[in-house]
């Protein structure tokens, strides 16, 4: 790493942990940029599957079967 590397990492390593924490939280909040494109192909799989489930074109499993499907596990 360079300087600037090595002394962040050192100011860092001397953080609580819970300003250790703040820091990655800010960090991921900056990098997590919404993307128009990628909501918008999201909304379409959307509307898709709603439509597909109003239609009747696909089939259906019930909150009850899910739960007994996954509690045994």
């Amino acid at each position: 790493m360079g300087t600037i590397s090595d002394e962040l990492s050192a100011k860092i390593k001397s953080l609580p942990d819970i300003e250790k924490i703040e820091l990655v939280d800010s960090i991921l909040m900056q990098l997590d940029k919404p993307d128009p494109e990628i909501d918008r192909i999201w909304a379409d799989e959307a509307r898709k599957r709603w439509q597909a489930y109003k239609s009747g074109n696909v089939e259906t499993v019930s909150y009850d079967q899910v739960m007994k499907k996954y509690s045994a596990i």
